[in-house]
C-alpha cells in the first residue's frame, strides 16, 4: 500500500500537463483575444464590446489578453469581411454582428455572402429596443405627425438597421421619413441632431442619448418603439408590433421585431473547435453575472439583459429560416418604401 502511494504521488507531479492538463487553458494561455468593433470609437457598439473585452479575458481559461480592434465602415461590413476572411478561426476573435445580418441573409440583401447560421454565437448582451426619436424643436413629435411632412433621420450605410426599419414605416404605417445617410457612429448622429442637419435618429440607447443632451429627456420626443415587447419605462410609446392591421402585416412586424432585438449579438467564426466555443460561451455567460463588469455597464448606461449563446445561435437559424411569404412581403415593403439621401460633408 504504501509503495503503491508513492508511485501514485510520483505520478501526480510528475503529469501535471498531461492527463490533468485543460486543453482550453493551454490554448488561450499567452494568447492575444481580438474583439472586432464595427463601428469608430465612442458609439454603442465601441462602448460595449470594450466592456466586454475588459472582462470577459478574466473567465476564459488561460486568460488570454483582449485586444479591442475598431474597423468601421460598409455598415458594418468592412468589420465583418475581416472577421471572416482575415482573422484566425480558431476562437481568437470576437466581433459583434450587425443586428439586421441574419435578416439581410433572409431577404437576400447581404453582402457578406456569410451564412449567419455557421457562425458560433458566444450570447447577446442586451435585448434593448429601438426608438425612433425627434428633436424637441421638430414638428414630428407622433406617427400622426410623421403621416403629413417628411422627418429627416441621420443614419449610418445602406445596409443599417435604421434604412430598412424606414422602410417598413414607411410602406406599413404610411409616413414620410427619409433617411440622411454617411455617419460613422453615434456620436456624429447626435451632433447631426442638435446642429439641425435632421431631425431625429433611430437608437437602442436612450439614456446615452438624453445624458448628451443638456436637457435629458426634455430634449427629445420618442415617436416610436421596435421590439417584442414594450419597454417597462417608455410603456406610453407606440410599439410597433401593437399597430399591425391584420394578420400579414402582424407577421411582418414580428419579423422585425423579433430581429431588433437580437440589439448586441456576439459571435465567433465558423470552424473553431467545440469545447473552445463552450468555453467562450460559459465566460460570456459569467461575465453578463460578475458584479465588477455589472457595475462599470451601469456607470456608462449600458443595458445589460443577455441571451446565452444557445438561445441566440437558435434565434438567429429561425430568423434566416423563416418562411418565403413572409420574406417577400418585407422585400417589397423595403423597395416601395425605401427613402435616403447621401449627407453633405
Amino acid at each position: 500500500m504504501q509503495f503503491r502511494s508513492v508511485i501514485l504521488a510520483a505520478l501526480l507531479v510528475a503529469a501535471p500537463t498531461g492527463a490533468f492538463a485543460d486543453p482550453v487553458a493551454d490554448f488561450y494561455r499567452g494568447k492575444q483575444l481580438k474583439i472586432i468593433i464595427r463601428a469608430a470609437p465612442g458609439g454603442n457598439y465601441d462602448l460595449y464590446l470594450r466592456l466586454l473585452a475588459r472582462h470577459i479575458v478574466r473567465h476564459i481559461p488561460g486568460n488570454p489578453t483582449a485586444v479591442p480592434m475598431n474597423m468601421p465602415g460598409g455598415g458594418g461590413l468592412t468589420s465583418l469581411n475581416y472577421f471572416d476572411k482575415v482573422a484566425p478561426h480558431d476562437g481568437t476573435a470576437l466581433t459583434m454582428v450587425t443586428q439586421t445580418q441574419p435578416m439581410d441573409q433572409a431577404l437576400d440583401l447581404d453582402k457578406s455572402g456569410i451564412d449567419m447560421r455557421a457562425l458560433n454565437w458566444i450570447g447577446n448582451m442586451s435585448e434593448e429596443n429601438l426608438f425612433l426619436v425627434t428633436r424637441r424643436a421638430s414638428a414630428t413629435r407622433t406617427l400622426e405627425d410623421a403621416r403629413k411632412r417628411e422627418t429627416t433621420l441621420a443614419a449610418t450605410g445602406a445596409g443599417g438597421s435604421e434604412v430598412i426599419l424606414v422602410s417598413i414605416l414607411n410602406q406599413f404605417l404610411g409616413t414620410k421619413f427619409k433617411n440622411i445617410i454617411g455617419y460613422r457612429n453615434s456620436p456624429e448622429m447626435n451632433l447631426a441632431m442638435e446642429r439641425g442637419e435632421t431631425e431625429g435618429r433611430i437608437t437602442t440607447n436612450l439614456r446615452a442619448l438624453f445624458a448628451s443632451h443638456a436637457n435629458g429627456p426634455a430634449g427629445f420626443n420618442v415617436v416610436v418603439q421596435i421590439g417584442v415587447q414594450a419597454d417597462k419605462d417608455y410603456a406610453g410609446v407606440p410599439l410597433l408590433r401593437a399597430l399591425a392591421h391584420g394578420p400579414n402585416e402582424q407577421l411582418v412586424f414580428d419579423f422585425i421585431s423579433q430581429t431588433m432585438a437580437l440589439a448586441r449579438p456576439v459571435a465567433a467564426n465558423d470552424g473553431v473547435p467545440v469545447e473552445r466555443i463552450a468555453a467562450l460561451r460559459r465566460a460570456f455567460d459569467a461575465t453578463m453575472k460578475d458584479a465588477e463588469f455589472l457595475a462599470e455597464a451601469k456607470q456608462q448606461d449600458l443595458d445589460i439583459s443577455p441571451w446565452t449563446g444557445e438561445e441566440l445561435q437558435k434565434t438567429v437559424t429561425d430568423i434566416v429560416n423563416t418562411e418565403p411569404a413572409i420574406l417577400e412581403q418585407i422585400r417589397k415593403a423595403i423597395e416601395i418604401g425605401s427613402t435616403s439621401e447621401r449627407r453633405k460633408k
